[in-house]
């Protein structure tokens, strides 16, 4: 097993994870298989219970696992399905060491943070490398392993010195380190200034780690002349140091990657010369250029809680992004905060509340994504019936297709207070109920988390015609609540349709309004399974989803 290590220095926010996953596609596109891992080193045993605003959005794996957002990148970039266990962090790895010494496993010792919590590390490394990820029997060739936060940070110590004993664990041919790292240039004399990734280096290899590669984030392209200097400063070959630099969409970094001969550079440190293709990526930089040159708008509304962060929706971005690719769509996101468009803020902010509804308005399409808590959910609501009775496309994921459902009931049922036991324990029509086997006191993995099939039950609607008439689908779900089953017979009676459900046939999957354009609720997460080149179907929207295969990337498949 090869390893290619991601590290970050001076500020964070440069860009790893973009970073990691270029580097996995470029290796893939080489005919390696390959598979990632992200070590996050907060204390949190994973993302599950963490705030979209604080920390962006919780992605969700097959197995359920409520993981980074860089998992998400690394799945849509090499087009791979991870594991939990591909996510390490420095809360999973002490509990791991805590249970062991509970159980007397360490036979007495005095437990420290080395050997016992590096050892544990190692180890976790080597096992999760091991999972297949691509649908193939056996491990991969190379394992892109990036390390969250900033080189100097207190959390990252136990797992830099586990990188370090690492790297003399698998052997140098098999060991390849990444530092990605920031190269300003100062206004005042427009030159680009290497001292910060100097000192960054520097600190790197104080903790016993030197870098192969350095990946510098800079507004423009390295100048030679500062490149020599890197190299001599850093010691490190002056072939080795590459600009990732502005453009204008991350689809461009693999390609940067490549014009840079980044992937020859990694051959050499991991003795692959020989072994390599040619990067295959001629349709990834066809859709890169493409993407660049659209030009006829498409303006969706994504009305959320979390938009003070665009990092909250990610997926949903990508999704919608991946879908108006593939329709030769400019792709336009109106982020509408849902309180704005509540009464309440017609009062409070009037500037803010006129503003939003013009967007609402203006919109082609209105998407309401999942959340949780009561904030901003009249405001969903509204969005929802706005977008029913004027016959604009809505998809409601989650928490959006609840409220829709919530909205019809008041609206086209008459049932005033009807509402959700999480939003009113006290409703006397509780269209959304608690699902029975979740928990109310713990929260961390307690929901209906990972991939579940939903059968469709009938042929005829908008949801099974987009999923090319397939009996059922596999998608991720994430949620404590469910539509209730006792108010389906009125619901369906009334022209409300749903036209997904589980396998018992009470859990209530996906709703549709037969007679609307597109108007589509899913319980469900698409946009954790859309793909560039491969968009999931129900942000590709309406009967045109068989003309757009062609367009699909070959390499995805």
């Amino acid at each position: 097993m090869k390893y290619v290590v991601v590290s970050g220095g001076v500020v964070s926010g440069l860009g790893k994870g973009v970073t990691a996953s270029s580097i996995g596609l470029i290796l893939k596109s080489c005919g390696f298989r390959v598979t990632a891992i992200k070590i996050d080193p907060y204390l949190n045993i994973d993302a599950g219970t963490m705030s979209p605003i604080e920390h962006g959005e919780v992605y969700v794996l097959d197995d359920g696992g409520e993981v980074d957002l860089d998992l998400g990148n690394y799945e849509r970039f090499m087009d791979i399905k991870l594991t939990s266990e591909n996510n390490i962090t420095t809360g999973k790895v002490y509990k791991h060491v805590l249970e062991k010494e509970r159980r007397g496993d360490y036979l007495g010792k005095t437990v420290q943070v080395v050997p016992h919590i590096t050892d544990a590390i190692q180890e976790w490394i080597e096992r999760a490398a091991r999972i297949p990820v691509d649908g193939q029997s056996g491990p991969a060739d190379v394992c892109v392993i990036e390390l969250g936060g900033t080189i100097g940070d207190i959390e990252s110590m136990p797992f830099i010195e586990a990188l370090g004993q690492f790297s003399y664990r698998v052997g140098t041919d098999n060991f390849c380190l990444i530092h990605v790292s920031l190269v300003p240039v100062l206004n005042v004399v427009g030159e680009q200034k290497t001292k910060p990734t100097q000192h960054s280096v520097r600190d790197l290899r104080g903790l016993g780690l030197s870098p192969n590669i350095l990946a510098c984030r800079s507004t423009k392209p390295l100048e030679d002349n500062v490149k020599a200097k890197l190299s001599q400063f850093c010691h490190v070959p002056m072939e080795n140091v590459v600009t990732l630099y502005d453009c204008p969409n991350i689809w461009h970094i693999p390609l940067l990657l490549k014009e840079q001969k980044a992937h020859e550079a990694i051959f050499r440190v991991l003795n692959l010369e020989g072994l390599a293709k040619e990067p295959a990526l001629e349709e990834w930089s066809l859709m890169a250029k493409m993407t660049d040159k659209l030009h006829v708008p498409v303006r969706i509304a994504v009305v959320g809680k979390y938009t003070e962060l665009l990092d909250s929706y990610l997926s949903i971005h990508k999704a919608l992004l991946h879908a108006s690719v593939a329709r030769r769509k400019k792709l336009v996101i109106d982020w509408i905060s849902a309180s704005d468009l509540e009464q309440g803020a017609k009062k409070e902010n009037p500037d803010a509340y006129k503003a939003a509804w013009k967007l609402l308005k203006g919109a082609d399409g209105v998407l309401v994504p999942g959340g949780f808590g009561s904030r901003g959910v009249e405001g969903k609501m509204l969005a929802a019936k706005y977008s029913r009775e004027n016959r604009v496309p809505y998809l409601g994921i989650c928490l959006g297709m609840q409220l829709a459902v919530i909205e019809y009931a008041r609206t086209i049922l008459g049932l005033a207070d009807a509402n959700s036991t999480e939003l009113d324990p006290n409703t006397k029509n509780p269209c959304v109920i608690f699902m029975p086997e979740g928990s109310k006191t713990h929260m961390g993995g307690t929901m209906r988390l990972g991939s579940r099939r939903t059968y469709f039950h009938s042929k005829d609607s908008k949801s099974a015609r987009l999923y090319g008439n397939k009996s059922f689908v596999d998608e991720r779900h994430r949620h404590r609540y469910e539509v209730n089953p006792a108010m389906v017979p009125r619901f369906e009676s009334s022209g409300l349709t749903f036209t997904g459900k589980d396998e018992t046939g009470q859990r209530m999957e996906i709703v549709e309004l037969p007679n609307h354009p597109f108007y589509v609720g899913a319980q469900f997460h698409p946009e954790y399974k859309s793909r560039p080149g491969k968009p999931s179907p129900l942000f590709l929207g309406e009967e045109k989803h068989h003309k757009i295969q062609k367009l699909s990337v070959s390499f995805f498949v």
